[in-house]
């Protein structure tokens, strides 16, 4: 379970199952328990990854495993990954029972179908929670109001009540607990803010380096707000963090429904300027930032690899953050401006990270593949007879002036087990009165198919895809772009009298 609340406390479960074990005459001799732990992937799972060792490796004393019901294997995004972990159990001989489940677990085929239905449902419940909470939390970005994380040094966290009224500082650790009170962040100490402002004076003034100024306060005894001592990185960090202006951005990296980290581009950023009292002048702040990114423009790409080739050769790996600390070399967003990514500075050098990131590389391509397909529905419109305009700054197509259009292109996954999926998003902000969506082939080079989706038909924000979908969404698939042009067509006709 990962909240204390309703049905799913463990100890609520444990009531249920002991009930169920009672009437069927089974007597409980062990209990696995994942107790504030996310179900949406077998990582940090410890005790269901115990239960699946126990009965593959012969440790399990006991011949059936009694679960709640089918969400609490797991509401894994892929349902045939909870299903391997009960076929796990069954190969070994052990049977698994769902005991607040109003079916028998006895392999018919209306159990079989339940279970699958329920397993989707519960995957389907995660991804509609997430796009409710990341929304949720976007809204109070742009309110102003912090969404966890340390404050940095130099500033602090202010609890305030549903009307902006201050009601305490919170102190490391210390978390609200009444769900409309919000956090701000506000200046701390004065000795803390100034010290924050004399980094910036040293740097920008001075000329100073990150490891001249880390090594300065060390000497000096001041330590960071985590009671360390400073390091390049952390000084990099404060010279280039915005919320010393007070900028409060976010969704700078995701890591949505526990799948991969992924490190958003600047377009995608959550942001709201001016949202809290700024302890650094923007002036300052700018010029920081300048100074940082002219490290990388006085250097050739070869000077550039050549340095991440002597910090790979010294870390025997490479991270942002160890680029980061890393005196000899500009930054990791240096890096990632002057090649487009880390990831192809990495292969550049290289280094192949262990994390596969190449999903990274297709988003680039299939941005860049973008513009060309918009040009390609123009020219198709146009062709038909209609009329089209482009909104330069949106990308928001309008046909004949009488409806909109937004074009999507659509990266496509393939399962463990081969299988093709999509993950669509619609652009809720524009609200296009149709969605053109792209959906990429298995190598994301060529189209495989297209969707037109009307507005009106489209309850959900974001839509997940399989080969085939029934009537519901498969009604609006197309081979070509044929009808969407069509529908911009224009046909003469005389006035009749």
């Amino acid at each position: 379970m990962s909240t204390e609340h309703q049905r799913y406390s463990t100890d609520n479960q444990i009531e249920a199952i002991a009930r169920y074990a009672e009437q069927r005459g089974y007597e409980i001799v062990r209990t696995y328990a994942d107790e504030g732990k996310s179900g949406l992937n077998l990582q940090g799972r410890q005790a269901l990854q115990q239960l699946l060792s126990d009965v593959e490796h012969g440790r399990a004393d006991y011949k059936a495993v009694l679960v709640y019901d089918v969400s609490r294997l797991g509401r894994f995004q892929d349902p045939d990954e909870a299903a391997s972990h009960e076929l796990r159990c069954r190969r070994a001989g052990v049977a698994v029972h769902y005991c607040a489940e109003q079916f028998e677990n006895d392999g018919s085929i209306g159990s079989s179908i339940i279970k699958t239905v329920k397993r989707a449902m519960a995957g389907e419940y995660s991804r509609e929670l997430s796009v409710k909470v990341f929304a949720g939390q976007a809204n109070l970005i742009r309110l102003g109001f912090r969404q966890g994380g340390a404050p940095g040094f130099g500033l602090r966290r202010r609890l305030v009540d549903q009307n902006g009224s201050p009601k305490g500082e919170l102190g490391r650790g210390e978390q609200k607990s009444i769900a409309t009170d919000r956090v701000v962040l506000v200046p701390g100490p004065v000795e803390e803010v100034e010290l924050v402002r004399e980094v910036y004076r040293l740097f920008v003034h001075q000329g100073r380096s990150e490891r001249e100024i880390a090594t300065h306060l060390n000497r000096r005894g001041v330590h960071t707000d985590l009671d360390r001592a400073w390091t390049r990185g952390t000084i990099h960090q404060l010279l280039i963090n915005e919320k010393y202006v007070g900028n409060n951005v976010w969704a700078q990296t995701s890591f949505k429904l526990k799948q991969r980290h992924v490190r958003n581009s600047p377009q995608e950023w959550v942001r709201a300027d001016d949202a809290f009292t700024p302890i650094v002048d923007k002036t300052i702040f700018e010029r920081a930032g300048a100074i940082i990114a002219s490290r990388s423009e006085r250097l050739t790409n070869d000077q550039m690899l050549d340095r991440l080739r002597t910090i790979l050769a010294g870390h025997g790996i490479l991270s942002g953050l160890i680029i980061d600390e890393a005196d000899s070399a500009p930054s990791s967003s240096a890096y990632r401006s002057r090649f487009g990514s880390l990831l192809r500075a990495y292969a550049l050098v290289g280094f192949v990270p262990r994390q596969d990131y190449r999903y990274l590389e297709i988003n680039r391509k299939l941005r860049q593949l973008h513009p060309t397909v918009v040009d390609q529905a123009i020219a198709g419109v146009k062709s038909s007879g209609g009329n089209i305009r482009q909104d330069p700054a949106t990308d928001l197509l309008t046909i004949n002036g009488e409806f909109t259009a937004s074009i999507v292109i659509v990266r496509c996954l393939q399962t463990p087990a081969g299988s093709l999926r999509w993950k669509l998003r619609l652009d809720t902000a524009l609200s296009p009165d149709v969605t053109v969506a792209v959906r990429m082939d298995a190598d994301n080079i060529g189209a495989h198919d297209y969707y037109l989706l009307p507005q009106l038909d489209m309850r959900e924000a974001v839509l997940r895809l399989a080969e085939y979908n029934g009537l519901s969404l498969d009604a609006y698939r197309f081979e070509t772009l044929d009808v969407f042009y069509r529908m911009a067509a224009r046909q003469p006709w005389s006035e009749a009298a």
